[in-house]
């Protein structure tokens, strides 16, 4: 076995390790954002970037084209709790109609756990919503942290790690990993622009979000090594061409 056989195998044996420690490491991170924040650290921060997305001198009006308040409040949508369970259940009724029900049991937990832990931390902390702007959509859940970037964050990272592992090609992979990324920090973004969010609120969730579907991805890594759950599908390959082909 050579060097990169062995690189290779460890790691193959360590992901999940990898993936916890990177889950940890944003946990500790969003430990200390709230502590921040229940301080009133963040404060003038969160005022000053809220006020970067409204007309200088008039709160009331956001920047940009007419058009841009209707594209982010569309945008917005793809972390609410509507579009995020059509997901979640459409990804799961894939792994189902591929007769991966284990998998499929491992991603219907990851994600309505981390609903569930939403919600219950936006109770602990009880952040009412931010008055520095009129907001232009209405919402009535506490702020911190914001259910929108915790909740994307959850579902599009679990589908997309689930979706990349069914590919070998490392482009491929990355693609489809960076495209969720992108889509989560859009929602997020918009909660902001919109006046609903803290920027402190959306950071918080995100770390919470990514940390919490690594840690899925983790666990789900370590029962596949374990044979307790099953491993991706084997990535399909287009036959060589025969020589009869081959002279077409």
């Amino acid at each position: 076995m050579t060097f990169t056989d062995l690189r290779a195998h460890w790691a193959r044996e360590q992901k999940w390790l990898v993936l916890f420690l990177a889950s940890a490491a944003l946990v500790w991170a969003f430990v200390k954002l709230a502590g921040e924040m229940v301080e009133g650290e963040t404060t003038a921060l969160d005022r000053t970037i809220t006020l970067l997305f409204r007309v200088p001198g008039n709160p009331a009006q956001p920047i940009g084209p007419a058009w841009l308040p209707g594209t982010m409040i569309d945008l917005s949508a793809l972390g609410s709790v509507v579009v995020l369970t059509l997901v979640s259940l459409l990804a799961v009724a894939l792994l189902l109609f591929r007769k991966r029900r284990r998998l499929a049991a491992v991603m219907a937990a990851a994600t309505g756990g981390g609903a569930l832990a939403s919600m219950l931390l936006k109770d602990l902390f009880a952040r009412p919503r931010p008055d520095i702007v009129p907001h232009l959509v209405e919402v009535n859940t506490m702020s911190f942290p914001s259910g929108h970037a915790t909740n994307s964050a959850i579902v599009y990272l679990t589908v997309a790690m689930v979706l990349a592992r069914n590919f070998e090609d490392r482009p491929t992979r990355l693609f489809i990993l960076a495209s969720a990324v992108l889509l989560v920090i859009g929602v997020g973004v918009t909660r902001v622009f919109l006046g609903v969010h803290y920027p402190s609120d959306v950071v918080a969730g995100w770390t919470a979000g990514a940390a919490w579907a690594l840690a899925m991805g983790a666990l789900t890594a370590r029962l596949q090594r374990q044979h307790k759950v099953e491993q991706p599908e084997e990535p399909q390959h287009n036959p060589a061409p025969t020589d009869k082909a081959a002279g077409e």
